[in-house]
């Protein structure tokens, strides 16, 4: 009998040992994974996918980290990123988010290195999103997580996660060995599953959502089913973020597979087409902005357009260094014929002033 107030320790290894998937479980899988598959096409129409990446990833480390109750906004969050000689001078909430996405590409990097998940890689993307140098948990560290609800006190103790000397890396090593078997359970299924294994196991102290969910997308593009880690899963999550504790939650408790992975599967549909309509609409818009920019600029290049919709926010500095351009009075001129065409809008902030792709946030926005 399971008691949260216990450690976990009784976690059933991988695979599972009873057959889940019945009828309704296959064919939401199969809207999925085409959805998914749609996207991954989609992504190959983009002259430089990293630029456009770059961007929707970026929004995803901001939900990411809000379902975590880390909330930063979005004039933060592109400052930062367009400012990076000041990032020390960010706030905590801020910080965090531009560690997650760190954490994301850095975790791509590796595995295009390696070309598998590793004990190493989870641990690695863990230390870039807490910037710190701990490792697993340690067997004595008397982790438990506490959440107040309808049915429990603010506080109480829901949950207590595996816990004692060899136990967490056991289980973790049980969970890599699922993922990487051909055991005739197609990738996006193992990853419903393994994403609830990862968050019961619950191995570090802090920062195991935002460490799972990024896994999620190494896993999904170690398996070929994306190119690029964009799939933007916690916008589903933030916006369903009840359902998401109390059906993992019913795992744990009740052995309740199916709604938990239904719940993913659908996340996995909608945000694939919510990503791809991001993609259409970005293209879209960035074609329309490179001909008005030509059309009326005789110095507008399709490399300053590419730095336009790779981040919403730009300094005159990445201007001059795009155009290979020194001088400040022909800067200034540049980014003022940008903002009386309506390219771009000018935002003072103290010293600094921002250039704003005030068409891509709108579509960022979904207006």
């Amino acid at each position: 009998m399971y008691d949260r107030q216990k450690p976990y320790n009784d976690l059933p290894d991988l695979p599972l040992k009873e057959n889940i998937l019945d009828m309704e479980i296959m064919q939401k899988w199969g809207l999925a994974s085409r959805a998914l598959a749609e996207l991954n096409k989609n992504i190959y129409r983009i002259p430089n996918p990293f630029m456009l990446v770059n961007t929707i990833s970026l929004q995803e480390a901001q939900s990411s980290t809000a379902i975590e109750n880390i909330f930063t906004t979005e004039d933060e969050l592109y400052k930062a990123v367009s400012d990076a000689q000041n990032e020390e001078k960010v706030n905590p909430a801020t910080k965090e988010v531009l560690n997650y996405r760190e954490a994301l590409w850095s975790g791509y990097n590796s595995l295009k290195t390696e070309n598998e998940l590793t004990e190493q890689t989870i641990i690695s993307v863990f230390q870039k999103i807490k910037n710190t140098t701990q490792s697993f948990r340690s067997p004595q560290s008397q982790v438990v997580i506490r959440r107040g609800n309808s049915n429990l006190r603010p506080g109480e103790v829901i949950y207590t996660p595996p816990r004692g000397a060899g136990i967490i890396e056991q289980k973790i090593e049980n969970l890599l060995t699922f993922l990487k078997e051909e055991n005739g359970i197609d990738p996006l299924l193992k990853m419903t599953i393994a994403h609830y294994q990862f968050e019961a196991i619950h191995p570090f102290s802090d920062g195991n959502g935002r460490t799972g969910r990024i896994l999620n997308l190494l896993y999904l593009v170690n398996q070929n089913l994306l190119s690029h880690p964009i799939l933007y899963l916690s916008k589903y999550i933030i916006q369903h973020k009840e359902d998401y504790y109390h059906l993992l939650a019913g795992v744990t408790q009740r052995n309740a597979w199916k709604p938990w992975i239904l719940y993913l599967l659908e996340a996995v549909e909608q945000t694939a087409k919510h990503t791809n309509f991001l993609i259409d609409e970005i293209m879209l818009q960035q074609e329309a902005t490179y001909q008005y920019g030509k059309e009326n600029l005789k110095w507008y290049t399709y490399e300053l357009n590419q730095a336009l919709f790779s981040q919403p926010y730009i300094k005159q500095k990445l201007i001059g260094e795009i155009l290979n351009v020194t001088s400040r009075t022909t800067l200034t001129k540049y980014a003022q014929e940008l903002v009386k065409l309506g390219i771009v809008s000018a935002q003072q902030d103290g010293k600094n002033v921002f250039y704003i792709n005030n068409d891509l946030l709108r579509i960022l926005a979904g207006k």
